[in-house]
């Protein structure tokens, strides 16, 4: 049986200037799922949106029926009845004995520390490469510096991104 938390962030992009209104701040961001498996390993996509059905899609795609899930407190989850899913509500407290979500707020902090520190500028576009950027990190957080860099090397070898596939725009349109 597999420990699992999920929780989701809405990430804020360049466009997107923060908003004072707690009620308008989700508006304009782009909804990020992340699981993480206990003491393993991290997943994250872009959904949609928030709502039971890309929420509840993801957890089932990703975690094995009968795991031990625990979220939190967000109604999207309720009904996720194929998963021991037990919640930690935020607004009580942050742990509850072994049901937290604090692995995942973990990575959510990497996450937002790179995106307001080091890249500054994310387009809703390309915001599924940053995020698996930062898996890539998380997950092989315990590896050497020389491990992780033979890693990479054999990962990319025969593989090719052009300009148009890296930006959506192709050069002929650029160069006038």
């Amino acid at each position: 049986m597999k420990l699992t938390s999920a929780a989701r962030r809405a990430t804020c992009t360049k466009e997107n200037a923060p908003v004072k209104s707690p009620a308008l701040a989700i508006k304009d961001k782009t909804a990020v799922m992340g699981i993480l498996e206990r003491g393993g390993r991290v997943r994250t996509s872009v959904v949609p949106n928030v709502k039971k059905k890309a929420l509840q899609a993801e957890v089932r795609k990703h975690v094995e029926a009968g795991s031990a899930l625990y979220t939190d407190a967000l109604q999207s989850y309720n009904g996720l009845n194929e998963f021991e899913h037990q919640v930690i509500d935020h607004v009580v407290a942050y742990v509850d004995g072994k049901i937290h979500t604090n692995g995942l707020e973990n990575f959510w902090s990497l996450l937002k520390r790179g995106i307001n520190g080091t890249y500054v500028s994310v387009e809703p576009f390309h915001l599924f490469r940053y995020l698996d950027e930062q898996a890539y990190r998380y997950n092989n957080r315990k590896m050497t510096d020389s491990e992780r860099f033979d890693m990479a090397v054999k990962g990319i070898v025969g593989k090719r991104v052009t300009f148009d596939q890296l930006t959506g725009k192709t050069l002929d349109a650029i160069q006038g």
